[in-house]
């Protein structure tokens, strides 16, 4: 505590990213990150993109990059907005759709930044409870509140919404802004991209950190109506007017232009998830239904806690939540093939011992 802080910071409660230890090597299966490099296209354009115009500075409209977004997604450049990673695009979301005397609406088991950014912004929240098999309660969200925001497949459960059951919530309230955050839609999730046309409440947020293999970069995007756009760019030219860097643009634009690539990377990632799933299943492991590069787990049997911190010991990391109802799960990232035969080999050896 610093007597230097304002209220506000004192009464923060920061957002815990996942370890990054640099004691030892280990196999990191707890961030989410792709096991599977970018494509050689996004490297080849940062490195051309590393030449003397670095002296001056990036295009604070992302024109370029968000002219290729709004081609792939059969949109126009208007309907896009581009920021230093998904988180930064969140936060900016919060900050300017979502109002201190209307709550926003999110699930209890949920990507915790959420919590963070509604207490930053002094905004009430009104904390939905996932079903006892971990399900978005629709219903629920159809009451009428200040904002909504789902992350879809939701983290760090896994599971996914269909499209017409995010319709359901987005018309339930027209006045106000449903967010959703589609981080790891690209791995067996259905976007809901398609429906902004027909919805000018509704903000799909996304990013290249996982299904693009470009977490280094940090660049996230949000689509939707114009209006939320500009909404969006009022904000931001209040902070900070370049938060995309030169090679970051590069790099991004050419990863928009070899989706097929990271297509291609993700279905590995989807077969393996299977095959994991499968092998853990056998062991007597319960598993999420997941459409993400990660799955949550539980043994009936087995303390979370303690398979986290041994198989820590053993050099593979996982995330473990010390939070209600989750306390005795782990979310496991799906790495590669390799990576995984080792982790199921490491976890039937604990299970034996």
């Amino acid at each position: 505590m610093s007597k230097y802080w304002n209220e506000r910071i004192h009464k923060l409660e920061p957002y815990v990213p996942g370890e990054q230890p640099k004691d030892k090597r280990y196999i990191k299966l707890n961030t989410n990150e792709n096991p599977y490099p970018p494509s050689p296209k996004v490297l080849a354009a940062i490195q051309d993109a590393v030449n003397e115009r670095l002296r001056l500075y990036p295009d604070p409209g992302a024109d370029e990059l968000r002219a290729a977004l709004a081609a792939y997604n059969d949109l126009s450049s208007e309907h896009i907005f581009v920021g230093n990673g998904s988180d930064e695009v969140l936060a900016f979301s919060f900050m300017t759709f979502f109002s201190p005397d209307r709550p926003v609406m999110f699930a209890d088991i949920t990507y915790s930044f959420y919590k963070v950014y509604a207490n930053l912004c002094s905004l009430k929240a009104n904390v939905i409870p996932l079903d006892d098999a971990f399900n978005i309660p629709v219903k629920a969200f159809l009451k009428p509140s200040g904002g909504v925001v789902i992350p879809n497949p939701n983290a760090p459960t896994g599971q996914g919404l269909s499209v017409e059951l995010v319709r359901e919530i987005i018309e339930a309230d027209p006045d106000r802004v449903v967010i959703i955050d589609e981080a790891y839609v690209n791995f067996g999730g259905k976007s809901v991209v398609p429906l902004i046309r027909d919805y000018p409440n509704l903000l799909v947020v996304q990013t290249l950190s996982k299904f693009g293999a470009l977490a280094g970069i940090r660049v996230g995007f949000a689509l939707g109506n114009p209006e939320l756009i500009q909404g969006l760019n009022r904000l931001k030219n209040s902070i900070n007017s370049y938060t995309i860097d030169r090679l970051a643009l590069a790099g991004a634009k050419a990863a928009i232009e070899d989706y097929d690539y990271s297509s291609q990377m993700a279905d590995r990632v989807i077969r393996t998830r299977e095959r994991t799933i499968n092998k853990l299943k056998e062991m007597g492991f319960s598993v999420i239904p997941s459409e993400a590069n990660f799955i949550f787990i539980t043994h009936q049997k087995y303390d979370a806690e303690s398979i986290f911190h041994n198989l820590r010991d053993k050099g593979i990391l996982v995330r473990y939540f010390n939070q209600p109802r989750i306390s005795n799960y782990l979310r496991v990232s799906i790495g590669t093939d390799e990576e995984m035969k080792q982790f199921i080999q490491t976890m039937g050896e604990l299970i034996r011992k």
